[in-house]
């Protein structure tokens, strides 16, 4: 039997959308972490400043650190995050979209910067006003203490050290930012 190329151009297709389809639902949460639950989107909207992370390849070398959170038009969440890289002395921009993932009072969003491919980004720690936040990715190799406020109170840092220790994150990794710059 002769394949035609519509034919192999349509199993090739689908193919590559079942494999987009694997890579989009590919957020998870470390073992033994609980998202914060119940969770309030709109109240999670807004900025927040980056206290501390363990670093990766697309923030290296960036200080002043920022994430802020829109609704955008069509229901999901815009994710605009900005930081200054001290080593080329510049501004660095991602933007990016976000929707809560799963249980929709579940602090758990799959965020994505690069077309199908999501990231699991778990809230896992919140205070009640919603003014400190420890998040955690899809595994122990991504970890962020974000605050309203360019620093964060001594007995929160603590907490969320403790927090993201009991966890298996190794601390001792993280960048701690600089918040000096506007």
């Amino acid at each position: 039997m002769k394949i035609k190329n519509w034919q192999l151009a349509l199993a090739l297709g689908v193919g590559a959308a079942a494999i987009a389809i694997n890579f989009t639902s590919c957020v998870s949460i470390p073992k033994g972490a609980k998202a914060v639950r119940p969770f309030n989107k709109d109240k999670y909207l807004g900025k927040w400043y980056e206290i501390a992370r363990l670093d990766f390849k697309f923030e290296k070398n960036l200080d002043n650190v920022t994430a802020t959170y829109s609704l955008r038009d069509d229901g999901l969440i815009k994710v605009d995050n900005r930081g200054y890289d001290y080593v080329k002395n510049k501004w660095k921009q991602s933007v990016g979209k976000a929707n809560l993932a799963g249980d929709l009072k579940e602090g758990r969003l799959k965020v994505s910067f690069f077309g199908p491919f999501y990231a699991g980004y778990n809230v896992i720690a919140i205070d009640k006003r919603y003014q400190y936040a420890l998040v955690a990715g899809n595994n122990l190799d991504y970890l962020w203490i974000l605050s309203r406020e360019k620093t964060i109170p001594e007995e929160v840092k603590k907490d969320y050290l403790e927090k993201a220790t009991g966890l298996g994150y190794d601390t001792s990794k993280l960048v701690w930012g600089n918040q000096d710059r506007d």
